[in-house]
């Protein structure tokens, strides 16, 4: 990869990481309390939908780690999810953690195919 593909990934990784942080404080506002995590699943699955969007499309190369590596990649927030889900079970909430782990999952592969498809027909 060229220099110049990876200030790409640097600059699009920074621009997706306050979109990230723009995605979840939206969300967490329009929620009237709760402790589901929905900001961090918002994210999550409005970044799987793209990267299956991304493979649908068979983008490929230096494209493709730039987008998909710098801007998806820092987007989307694993080490969130699973910060998330230990603390709703260290505070005694089963029922969030375990739904937290399960929607996420679930929700996450059912995004990315419709991602697929949508990218596929493009």
């Amino acid at each position: 990869m060229t220099a110049l593909a990876w200030v790409a990934v640097a600059a699009l990784g920074g621009v997706m990481a306050i979109a990230r942080f723009l995605l979840d404080g939206a969300v967490a506002s329009a929620r009237d309390g709760g402790t589901f995590p929905a900001g961090t699943l918002a994210v999550n699955l409005s970044g799987a939908v793209a990267l299956g969007i991304l493979a649908g499309a068979a983008l490929s190369g230096s494209a493709y780690t730039i987008v998909a590596g710098g801007g998806i990649g820092t987007y989307t927030t694993f080490s969130t999810w699973m910060l998330e889900s230990h603390r709703a079970g260290e505070g005694g909430d089963a029922r969030v953690l375990w739904a937290n782990i399960a929607i996420s999952l679930l929700a996450g592969l059912a995004a990315v195919a419709i991602g697929h498809a949508i990218g596929a027909a493009l």
